[in-house]
């Protein structure tokens, strides 16, 4: 009877009254409902820090282009491509600094800093008249925006377990909104003054900086989520006691046998070590650099002339595509996920996304036999399904790499996740772009001809991702077995 009485003490919750942690935690136990105030907050900040990093893309060729720089038409890519990877470079070299200050300081000061660092710099590359100032003012961006790692790690706090993965999948499908609506809004709105004279007129200051419009917008989103971000709460726990009784608490949990092994957070101080989350992060990087090469290149090839293998289409009709696939995105997080997820799992969602997104690639190069409104349509559900699989994808990794680690290394182990991603979505671009240009080259090729090589490429470091994730399952499942036994 002591002894119960010994477990029960321990395996009850300790909270502290000046502690920000606990208040979420105590907060969480007594509702167990999903916090829809929860899910707009992280929306909201995840949102407002993604939309910059690919809203550049339709404009930032015109935009080097009127920087004067570039001797030649030739030399107008490879600058835009050094301004298009100054951001990643930034994010690159800053991401753990920034998941170790979330552990340090509390996942808050680290959203408030980011989102701020949108607002600024965002609105000073808009406003960028050189070359040198627009390189600057993204790696500066990219620098300063160290949001995505320690948002991770608040939203896997934030949300009761049963609710976690709903929380990572706002991430992930936040952040791929954003990388959709990005372009769509930089395509709708740079240069204003050409696009729609009769609003914004000739000489004016819109005409004088064409590219400030759909920046300050995107800034101005991300003002009003700073605003709010000061009234968020805080998940990082600031005292040691409680972690004392925590881990007192698995190990009795433990010699009892009644701990999930499936779920069971792995206690390593050097989170390199770490297998589990490293797999996961290795897994997570490859796809992010077909995921980013997929985008990059998907607006090249829409508006690649049909003699190239691509559709012939207008920065309009891609903004369209786009548009589409985000309201897809957005009604099947808010309406569907949550049962699918219920139903199947994250982690097995994630894995067969990762099967059917193989054969839905390679079916862009004769989704482009097509025209007309059979080609508009066939390619917007296309691109809802790729961006709806990639999210799957990108979740369970997120589920998996914040499960591996406990919550005061959370923010660093999201941390490396980020540098490890920046680096492979730095070289991303220039390889997908390079392959692409190779590709149109051989558009009477026997074997692959044209564009089906391209996406034939993007699918190899897809299968190779799925079969790295497919073995961490397997190895994970033998290992949870050895222990059972």
């Amino acid at each position: 009877m002591g002894e119960e009485n010994i477990r029960e003490a321990l395996l009850k919750k300790k909270y502290y009254d000046n502690c920000p942690g606990c208040k979420v935690d105590q907060a969480k136990e007594q509702n167990q409902n999903l916090s829809i105030r929860n899910i707009l907050i992280v929306w909201m900040v995840v949102l407002s820090s993604s939309l910059p990093i690919s809203s550049l893309f339709p404009y930032l060729y015109f935009m080097v282009r009127d920087f004067n720089i570039a001797k030649t038409d030739a030399d107008i890519s490879s600058y835009a491509g050094y301004v298009g990877s100054s951001l990643m470079l930034g994010r690159a070299l800053t991401s753990v600094l920034w998941g170790l200050i979330a552990d340090r300081y509390g996942r808050k000061p680290v959203i408030v800093i980011g989102v701020t660092s949108v607002v600024i710099f965002n609105t000073l590359f808009g406003l960028s008249t050189s070359f040198w100032m627009a390189l600057i003012t993204r790696f500066l961006l990219g620098s300063l925006c160290g949001v995505l790692g320690p948002v991770k790690a608040y939203a896997s706090e934030l949300f009761r377990e049963e609710h976690q993965s709903i929380g990572l999948s706002t991430v992930s499908a936040a952040w791929g909104i954003g990388l959709i609506i990005g372009p769509a809004l930089g395509g709708y709105l740079a240069q204003p003054a050409e696009k729609y004279p009769h609003i914004f007129l000739k000489g004016s200051f819109w005409d004088k900086f064409p590219y400030f419009l759909p920046c300050i917008i995107i800034s101005s989103l991300a003002f009003v989520a700073a605003i709010v971000c000061i009234w968020i709460p805080e998940t990082l726990h600031n005292h040691n006691d409680g972690n004392k009784s925590t881990n007192e608490a698995e190990a009795l949990e433990n010699e009892g046998g009644g701990t999930d092994k499936d779920k069971k957070i792995q206690k390593k101080e050097n989170l390199l070590l770490n297998w589990p989350l490293m797999s996961a992060i290795l897994i997570y990087s490859i796809y992010a650099l077909q995921d980013i090469a997929f985008q990059e290149v998907f607006s090249l090839w829409a508006v690649s002339p049909r003699r190239l293998g691509g559709l012939n289409f207008t920065t309009d009709d891609v903004g369209n595509v786009l548009s589409i696939s985000g309201l897809a995105l957005i009604i099947y997080q808010a309406a569907a996920y949550p049962f699918v997820e219920k139903a199947f799992g994250m982690v097995s969602i994630a894995r067969i996304s990762g099967v059917l997104t193989i054969p839905l690639t390679q079916s862009f190069p004769f989704i482009a036999m097509c025209s007309g409104a059979v080609l508009f349509i066939l390619l917007s559900i296309a691109s809802s399904l790729k961006n709806l699989m990639s999210t799957n994808i990108v979740t369970g990794l997120f589920l998996i790499q914040n499960r591996a680690v406990e919550q005061r290394q959370r923010g660093e182990a999201n941390g490396i996740a980020m540098t490890f991603m920046s680096v492979f979505k730095t070289i991303g671009p220039a390889i997908g772009g390079a392959v692409l240009s190779w590709s149109q080259t051989r558009m009477n090729a026997s074997f692959l001809p044209g564009t089906h090589m391209f996406f034939f490429v993007i699918n190899i470091v897809s299968a190779t991702a799925l079969v790295m994730f497919i073995s961490f399952i397997r190895d994970k499942k033998k290992t949870c077995s050895d222990e059972e036994k």
